[in-house]
């Protein structure tokens, strides 16, 4: 194998000859033939940020007894064998392993690698941290980790550097709001390899596998090319030239073996039925796989004479033209052939590879790293807005908090927040989020110092509040500072709840003002967990309001006399024979007595018998990637001998159920809060020798649904379900049914009838489903005993502290009338996925005035979201606003930034595209032709902005400074700083 010094010496020469050929972009995409196919070959290599094995083992080439896969070997003899011939191509695609390959290479070698981008040669495309899932992402830290992915190569090539393409060739289903974010990044299209088989076929036949994909209900500049593979993302079939691969090389010269002839008719024949499914006379081959080009010498001189000889054939009359190309450049050509395509407006959810395997599983797998995920997202926005607010600049600082950055990349990985991973990835990724979680909490801690008038607070994070430990707070809870942070643009109101001993507490504010306060018990399913600390087994709760920065003061009192022994109540007022009642002055819930289950939900102004409990399935062969009902009929609902205890407290009302040995929750409602909290645990889940099982909950109501309900995309846009059916497709449902229709929830489901609304929200990504009307059901663990077949080679039994997994999450309920307004959920579902962080730190009774304010974004109108505000370069900082309502639910808004520029000492503020790498001045992106859009162009066209680009400078009157928002818009600026 031939590695990079090699050639060094011819390389460092041909930087220095002056080439007329030195460009990049689309001008350096190689020549077209118009009488002919022209076969764009695409060499890449798909290299997972972590699957069988860890990051760190793929990128070093380290156990290659799971897999043999070494990406740093990869990028160099890619290299290698570009510098070796200028017509040559290469894309490179996961960022994350780029950056690590780049910052141990030499000034030489990062001078050739400037060359080889610079002149098109090595194409960066798609260009993300890591090539993400698209199923179980918030839209959030979809962009997040565009932002660091695109970053780093703008800051390492310039312009030379941009991807230009979406290449989303392994997530197992697409959405509709990933394409939009393509759109609203500048890019020209996207590419991806897997789609229902029906699908496929329905569109193989009528020429529909690229499309022109309407990304938005509400923003009408998000429409994207979108092309699928014909085959897959690995090599021609018989044509793998990789030393991975057994197919036959290219046998030219004098020999008893000379093949030339046979590879390739071969290739012209399978090029033939590849155009036969295309509009143009350009057609993609891909030619690589999952971690090929190790040797690339191999793959390069057996392409090499693939191009050289299926070429020559032109003389004889032959109508293929092939040549290098990358995904960009094929998407180039398309454009310029000013073709109409089908249009798509919904999205490729769930993805069937046959009728018996619907990748509905990996919704759910592993839940308690989809939450952790979750958590990381919301410490990552709480220390990316306070190091700006404080202008943290140590280099230890900027450090941690790139690091959170890119691990948070790591985690949207297709094979990270899935759970489609092996079990030692999975502790592994766990290990570098938990490592970047904490260096966010110091980097958060370092600025609340600044911040506050605790100069030297503590400022401790605890991350098991989701079992009601903490630290800080396990011996004694007097004399504690709690510290609420709120990422959100305006005011939030909500409950706090600090594990505690049951003693009596007072809290207080900043103003002295006493809170109403009290003592809860934890559940007794939490307590009897065997990894717990037990010496908090209660939960001080209180209600927070919160700007941006609070603080609140915990300090241990005696009893009043007259005070009432707070404690969980056997028998309440509200009790007759067959219900027991429990309300608050906004929410009342009605339980039967005899079931022990929920019967009745009444507020808002609305009343609706709803049953909620838990249900199995029973499964054979489902796996990490795919949920396979093993028998129609094989589904165990519980419907009665729950056993409940009922909270009846001033500030929360609770009910808590023991469902089984392995299901308990407890049901909340807070005074003043106008949502049903249902707080679930779950595990350990037994299993059979030969059966698997998966746990959903229920809900079902007499709302008269007709099969239609509605799932978030990616957390933002809502999407029309209609059980059994899909958009473009009939679908193969009679061996899985319910699996088929199954759906990502990644914030919200909902279902509806012309008086009345359902809607559940969810704390981290779930699978879920409205099987009968009137019911919705989420997915929320999984234990099996098999693997589904699809590479990991892994059941999905989880293990932690040496017994199996045992997950707790949150589930929301929002019942309304059907013709109120969604923004209710909306504003719930911000507050549910950035809720307060919790900062705990001793009052040791001296404060320091020198605390720096912390700018108000209550001046924003209420359906404005701070979406991100962090430092993005040392003179630089990021700001991005989102108008949250959908079109029917909100309209046009404008406000003004002024003040937030003024506040960081802002010198210049320019607009950019949704990741904050390009002017958006300089945004210019394809435009593809739709069936049944009118007219037809006769010459390419393009999208520009829909707007003018905000430029501004200090001097400028503050009118320069608004900023107007049409539902569902975002918008992103960098504010130069003094």
């Amino acid at each position: 194998m031939k590695y990079l010094g090699i050639v060094l010496c011819v390389a460092l020469l041909a930087i220095h000859a002056k080439s007329a050929q030195a460009v990049c972009g689309y001008e350096s995409c190689h020549e077209t033939k118009s009488n002919m196919v022209n076969i764009h070959l695409v060499p890449h290599s798909h290299d997972d940020v972590g699957w069988l094995k860890t990051v760190d083992q793929y990128y070093y080439g380290h156990k290659n007894n799971i897999q043999h896969a070494g990406v740093q070997y990869i990028i160099d003899t890619v290299i290698s064998e570009l510098i070796k011939d200028p017509a040559r191509r290469f894309i490179q695609v996961e960022t994350s392993f780029f950056s690590k390959w780049w910052d141990e290479q030499s000034e030489t070698v990062r001078s050739i690698v400037k060359k080889l981008v610079n002149e098109g040669r090595l194409q960066f495309t798609n260009g993300a941290w890591s090539m993400n899932d698209e199923a179980a992402v918030n839209y959030q830290s979809v962009i997040d980790q565009f932002t660091v992915g695109l970053k780093f190569l703008d800051d390492t090539f310039g312009v030379c550097g941009r991807p230009r393409v979406g290449w989303q060739i392994d997530p197992f289903g697409h959405s509709r709001e990933q394409a939009s974010l393509y759109a609203q990044m500048g890019y020209d299209g996207e590419f991806f390899s897997r789609m229902d088989h029906n699908d496929k076929g329905r569109r193989m036949n009528d020429l529909a596998l690229e499309m022109v994909w309407d990304a938005s209900e509400s923003l009408d500049y998000t429409k994207l090319f979108t092309g699928l593979l014909y085959t897959f993302y690995w090599d021609t079939p018989g044509f793998c030239f990789d030393v991975h691969c057994s197919d036959d090389p290219i046998i030219d010269g004098d020999s008893y073996d000379n093949n030339v002839k046979s590879r390739v008719d071969d290739f012209i024949a399978y090029a033939a039925q590849v155009a036969e499914k295309f509009r143009t006379n350009h057609i993609m081959i891909p030619m690589g796989g999952d971690f090929q080009y190790e040797d690339a010498e191999v793959n390069f001189k057996n392409m090499d004479k693939l191009i050289k000889y299926v070429n020559e054939r032109q003389t004889s009359g032959s109508k293929y033209n092939i040549f290098y190309s990358t995904p960009g450049c094929y998407l180039n050509s398309v454009h310029k052939s000013v073709q109409s395509y089908p249009n798509k407006t919904l999205d490729f959810f769930p993805y069937g590879s046959d009728t018996n395997s619907f990748w509905t599983g990996y919704y759910t797998s592993r839940p308690t790293q989809k939450r952790f995920e979750r958590e990381g997202n919301t410490i990552l926005q709480v220390a990316k807005q306070l190091s700006a607010f404080a202008e943290l600049s140590s280099a230890q600082q900027k450090e941690d908090l790139e690091y959170l950055r890119q691990i948070m990349g790591v985690m949207q990985h297709h094979d990270a927040i899935t759970g489609t991973e092996k079990q030692a990835v999975s502790d592994d990724y766990d290990r570098l989020l938990y490592d970047a979680i904490v260096g966010g909490a110091n980097t958060a801690r370092d600025a609340l110092r600044k911040l506050t008038n605790l100069p030297n607070g503590e400022f401790e994070s605890c991350l098991q509040l989701n079992i009601s430990e903490c630290a800080f707070t396990k011996d004694n809870a007097d004399n504690v500072v709690v510290t609420l942070y709120n990422p959100l643009a305006h005011t939030s109101t909500q409950y706090v709840r600090v594990p505690v001993k049951n003693e009596n507490y007072q809290v207080t504010d900043e103003k002295g003002r006493v809170v109403a306060s009290e003592v809860v018990p934890v559940a007794w399913q939490v307590l009897a967990l065997e990894f717990r600390n037990n010496d908090t087994q209660h939960e001080l709760v209180f209600e927070a309001s919160v700007n941006k920065i609070a603080s609140y003061y915990i300090k241990k009192v005696e009893k009043a006399a007259n005070e009432e022994e707070s404690k969980l109540k056997a028998n309440a007022e509200t009790y007759d024979d067959d219900e027991t009642v429990v309300q608050t002055s906004l929410v009342k819930l009605v339980l039967d007595n005899k079931t022990g289950l929920l019967k009745r939900v009444e507020m808002n102004g609305v009343s609706e018998n709803i049953d909620q409990s838990y249900g199995i399935y029973r499964t054979y062969d489902s796996g990490a990637y795919v949920f396979r009902q093993y028998n129609q009929g094989d589904f165990v609902i519980q419907e009665d001998g729950v056993e409940f205890t009922v909270y009846d407290g001033a500030l929360v009302k609770e009910v808590h159920q023991q469902f089984n040995e392995y299901i308990s929750q407890v049901i909340r409602i807070y005074e003043k809060k106008n949502y049903v909290e249902f707080e679930w645990l779950v595990g350990p889940i037994p299993i059979e020798e030969e059966f698997g099982t998966e746990v959903v909950t229920v809900f079902s109501s007499g709302i008269s649904s007709e099969g239609v309900f509605y799932t978030d995309s990616n957390g933002r846009e809502l999407i029309r379900r209609e059980k059994d059916k899909r958009e473009d497709f009939v679908p193969e449902l009679a061996v899985q049914p319910t699996s088929g229709n199954y759906y990502p929830i990644t914030s919200r489901i909902a279902l509806q009838d012309s008086s009345k609304r359902i809607a559940l929200l969810n704390d981290r990504a779930q699978g879920g489903s409205s099987m009968k009307d009137g019911q919705l059901e989420l997915m929320l663990h999984r234990r099996l005993v098999r693997d589904d077949g699809y590479g990991v080679g892994e059941a999905l039994n989880e293990l932690k502290y040496g017994q199996p997994m045992v997950a707790r999450g949150k589930v929301y309920l929002i019942l309304n009338a059907a013709d109120e307004s969604t923004s209710v959920e909306r504003e719930a579902e911000k507050e549910f996925h950035l809720p307060l962080w919790k900062f705990f730190s001793q009052n040791s009774g001296s404060s320091s005035s020198a605390a720096k304010s912390v700018p108000s974004f209550e001046d924003f109108p209420k359906s404005v979201h701070l979406l991100t505000l962090e430092p993005f370069n040392d003179d630089e900082v990021l700001f991005r606003v989102e108008n949250f309502k959908d079109h029917i639910e909100g309209k046009v808004v404008s406000f003004n930034i002024r003040p937030i520029f003024d506040y960081l000492n802002g010198v210049e503020i320019r607009e950019t595209t949704l990741d904050g790498n390009l002017p958006l001045s300089d945004m210019k992106r394809f435009k593809f032709h739709a069936e049944g859009s009118g007219a037809r162009a006769t010459e390419a066209e393009y999208y520009t902005s829909s707007h003018k680009p905000l430029s501004a400078n200090g001097t400028q009157d503050a009118s320069e400074f608004a900023v107007t928002l049409y539902p569902m818009q975002i918008r992103t600026f960098i504010i130069k700083i003094k």
